[in-house]
């Protein structure tokens, strides 16, 4: 007898979707009415299947990753917009070309000045693809860990943070998400791991189900959001502590005056500590390593 244990004298979901291929044509194989309700997209995108999409949008990256043998993560954050230094030069060129055609223009002039600062940030591409590289090499060619670096999955700091993973042949994971404008994911992902979300709070809850440590790079809007949750889950005790590295103290000083907060009580002195400033990614990697004990 052939039959393993486990089996079952029922035919799976996959064997009766093909079944279905065989049916008759008739008025009543047409309808949809008749469709497998799991094989029919216009019955699961109705709205009052939100509840399934969720659960599905939970379960599928979940699995896969299990399958993939992914256990612990360490999460990159930043922004879309920072460049490695090429594509930074590219860009700072093409802005003062615009200008250089069109001298009074203020906005043109505002896009000179933002070009810049965005090239200043290049080093940042450079920081997050280092540390990448320094924690796949370090921990996906070691049995005493297994930290793999998931991003974003869209360009800038995301991509640097797949793409010194990619140096090193390594595995990373990109969590990417539908957007009204075309949001490609970055060629370094893994492809097997790389995901695209509908709901915004799933793709969150995916970036920490597996976080060891997290880093935030300069970033905007997306970046703010992804930290502030993280900060809140800790100080709540909602996720365990772990490292949260903030890249570039002057950046975040001037962006957020944690002190304020403090002083207007409506944080504690000690929630100042659940996360640290870094200038590198030898730092980064060394308070990471530190707290993994590696």
């Amino acid at each position: 007898m052939n039959r393993k244990l486990h089996d079952t004298h029922f035919p799976s979901a996959r064997d009766d979707a093909e079944a279905c291929r065989n049916a008759a044509d008739t008025a009543q194989t047409r309808s949809p009415s008749y469709r497998l309700s799991f094989h029919d997209d216009d019955f699961l995108l109705r709205d009052e299947l939100r509840p399934v999409r969720l659960q599905l949008e939970l379960l599928k990256p979940d699995l896969l990753q299990n399958e993939a043998n992914i256990r612990s993560t360490v999460v990159i954050f930043g922004s879309a917009r920072i460049d490695d230094e090429e594509g930074a030069r590219r860009r700072l060129e093409a802005a003062h070309a615009a200008a250089a055609r069109a001298p009074d223009d203020e906005d043109l002039a505002r896009g000179v000045r933002i070009a810049e600062r965005l090239a200043a940030k290049s080093r940042c591409y450079d920081e997050a693809r280092k540390l990448a590289r320094m924690i796949s090499s370090r921990c996906q060619r070691d049995d005493r860990c297994d930290l793999v670096v998931v991003t974003g999955g869209g360009p800038g700091i995301m991509e640097a943070g797949n793409r010194g993973a990619r140096d090193v042949d390594a595995k990373s994971v990109g969590l990417n998400i539908v957007l009204p404008h075309e949001q490609a994911p970055n060629p370094y992902i893994t492809p097997e791991l790389c995901f695209q979300f509908h709901y915004f709070a799933v793709r969150k809850m995916h970036f920490l189900m597996r976080a060891r440590a997290l880093v935030a790079f300069p970033g905007g809007f997306g970046t703010l959001d992804e930290l502030f949750e993280t900060l809140t889950l800790v100080q709540t005790g909602k996720v365990r502590p772990m490292p949260i590295l903030l890249f570039g103290e002057e950046f975040w000083r001037r962006l957020i005056d944690f002190d304020f907060l403090v002083e207007e009580g409506t944080i504690s002195p000690s929630d100042l500590d659940i996360f640290q400033f870094v200038e590198s990614a030898e730092e980064a990697w060394a308070i990471i390593a530190g707290a993994e004990n590696l």
